[in-house]
């Protein structure tokens, strides 16, 4: 039997080829569009997907039920001795903490470790990927679990909207300020903390809000990860809920703004779409939680 086994959610941007390439499970997230229960991946494409989000269809978010995710854990430990899962923030979702709750089952304790490393879309996916590294220099979950949530501020990202009107839907913002958004062309630039969405900035059309993420990047790698830009343990990344030529084209942009920095890019998953829309494009930080182990 093997020692440990990973699994994350659908939030990562993991696909489930990706996951089986790298030797890991996601488990899909559900969403709802029109009352119907849809997965990514599995009942409906991403174009499809946007077409029906740009027509104006009803589409929520929704947490896991508990039973697919015990049921995916018990399939797991028929392979694996114990189980590290890395599910969406938990102050973005309660599924983080249902999964918790859950993980303290006597079925489970000591062999199902959650990690809240309050991390979503691109920041996750590289927290899985030094997960599996760290899992293949011999580390347990356990301790895998503590060295990531220790290192969870260690990140951060920023996503430009080009439409206020799917927060206007989520109840973030009132109806007027998206109409008067709409109006000025404004592109609000979201700021992803630990668990959080906030608004940072506010630009006059998206060539400007591109540039303020960048400007904002910058900041942070001269700034609070300072020590680990200089010392080349920063990942930089990106996401989009745009076009592959337009996320390509931002793709480029981020290497021209950071040369000799590789760029790691994900569509960000159609669960983060319902909130964010289409179109949307964000930078982001994660620094290697490597030289925390010898802390712990």
């Amino acid at each position: 039997m093997k020692t440990t086994g990973i699994l994350t959610d659908s939030h990562s941007g993991i696909s489930q080829e990706e996951a089986g390439k790298l030797g890991i499970r996601v488990l899909p997230m559900p969403f709802y569009m029109e009352g119907k229960t849809c997965y990514e991946g599995i009942d409906l494409s991403r174009e499809e997907f946007f077409e029906k989000l740009r027509s104006g269809i009803d589409v929520s978010t929704s947490q896991p039920v508990p039973q697919d995710v015990t049921d995916l854990w018990d399939e797991m430990l028929k392979e694996y001795e114990e189980i590290l899962y890395l599910p969406i923030s938990s102050g973005l979702s309660g599924s983080c903490m249902t999964a918790r709750a859950m993980a303290q089952e006597p079925e489970y304790e000591g062999k199902v470790f959650v990690a809240d490393c309050g991390r979503v879309s691109t920041p996750l996916h590289r927290t899985v990927l030094d997960a599996v590294e760290l899992a293949e220099k011999g580390y347990g979950a356990e301790k895998i679990c503590r060295i990531l949530e220790e290192s969870r501020e260690n990140m951060s990202i920023y996503v430009a909207l080009s439409t206020l009107e799917y927060l206007k839907k989520g109840g973030r913002i009132k109806p007027s300020v998206a109409a008067l958004g709409s109006i000025l062309n404004i592109k609000p630039v979201m700021q992803f903390g630990v668990g959080t969405l906030d608004i940072y900035q506010k630009a006059r059309g998206m060539k400007k809000a591109r540039k303020a993420m960048i400007e904002a990047m910058r900041n942070d790698l001269t700034g609070k990860f300072k020590d680990a830009y200089e010392s080349g343990n920063v990942y930089l990344l990106a996401a989009s809920s745009s076009s592959p030529e337009v996320t390509a084209e931002w793709v480029e942009e981020i290497k021209g703004a950071f040369p000799g920095m590789d760029v790691m890019c994900d569509d960000l998953s159609l669960g983060l779409c319902c909130h964010i829309g289409p179109d949307g494009l964000g930078i982001g930080c994660s620094c290697r939680p490597d030289g925390m182990i010898d802390q712990l």
